[in-house]
């Protein structure tokens, strides 16, 4: 095997599995540059999931190769308006936002699990017709090197998520409503000052960062798993909240942690094909992301900054 056919499956690997974190770590910067600490993006990505499954099978004989697409979008859609009960509780009823996030993922786990054995009678859904495939881009996979590595192999998702994070961060440092979000997530008492509902903007942060985390279980179900049970998403959105923190709470930073935990997940994947890595025991690869979720998290975390008003509920008039 050559050098370039090695770096072929991790890059391409890496692309593949990272694309749901990268989806769901944005969606986390939405919500925690706001102020409200999002645990719930693990529930909300296994929400997304499962309404795209199960729109995927509804739809599948009538819409065809579109399906997963449409699939994704009514899971954003769908994930958003389930996340803004963790906006009730967190920003209008001001309770605990940890507790209220941890409340979403079991309420999602819950919900959704009831409702597959209610459709299919069975603890998980029938497999997809259509999914998300890997292609080749046109043109760009006929470049020597550069296109076999990059351009081959890799679903459309891929490419759209590392895009979307740039997107991400010109909304969140170039633009009035990137300022007014990142106003109420530093000093609320003082954007309210301004003329900024404060009550407002972490509403529309959280149902975008519902949004966000529901593609990324969507794109998880149909790219990767191909049907939905309880134990499908199993720590993905942890992981993309981790990936977020590493990132120091910045969209580009989010993606390059995102890409680095997608290629640990990668590789207890493809690690049975690559020279040298093919003798290590398959355990050892399926932990290496939590692994380095941990070594990561204690190594960088302490040098982050969190927005200042992160987690504390806003009240209008209360210094």
């Amino acid at each position: 095997m050559s050098f370039v056919d090695v770096l072929a499956i991790i890059v391409t690997g890496t692309l593949y599995t990272a694309a749901p974190l990268i989806f769901t770590a944005l969606g986390g910067v939405f919500s925690e540059r706001s102020g409200v600490v999002n645990i719930a993006l693990e529930g909300l990505m296994l929400f997304g999931a499962f309404v795209g499954v199960v729109t995927s099978l509804l739809l599948g004989d009538s819409m065809g190769a579109a399906t997963p697409w449409i699939g994704i979008l009514v899971a954003a859609l769908a994930s958003g308006i389930f996340a803004l009960l963790h906006a009730l509780a967190s920003i209008t009823l001001r309770a605990d936002q940890t507790v209220s996030g941890v409340a979403i993922n079991f309420l999602a786990l819950g919900l959704s699990v009831f409702a597959i054995k209610k459709i299919f009678g069975k603890g998980q859904t029938d497999f997809i017709k259509y999914r998300i495939d890997k292609i080749d881009v046109p043109g760009l996979s006929d470049i020597p090197f550069f296109g076999k590595v990059l351009f081959s192999n890799v679903p459309w998702t891929s490419y759209i998520a590392v895009v979307l994070a740039f997107v991400v961060w010109y909304i969140i440092y170039k633009t009035p409503f990137g300022l007014r979000l990142r106003a109420v997530g530093e000093h609320p008492m003082a954007a309210d000052t301004m003329g900024i509902n404060v009550y407002r903007m972490r509403y529309t942060a959280v149902f975008i960062s519902g949004m966000f985390a529901g593609i990324g279980g969507a794109v998880f179900a149909t790219s990767i798993s191909g049907n939905f049970s309880g134990g499908t998403i199993s720590g993905q959105g942890f992981l993309a909240l981790a990936a977020m923190i590493f990132g120091k709470w910045h969209p580009v930073g989010a993606l390059g942690a995102a890409l680095f935990f997608g290629f640990a997940q990668s590789l207890g994947i493809t690690g049975g094909s690559l020279p040298y890595i093919k003798e290590i025991p398959p355990i050892f690869l399926t932990l290496l992301p939590y692994v380095l979720t941990i070594l990561a998290l204690v190594g960088f975390v302490g040098r982050s900054e969190a927005p200042k008003a992160l987690g504390t509920p806003y009240e209008k008039g209360k210094r």
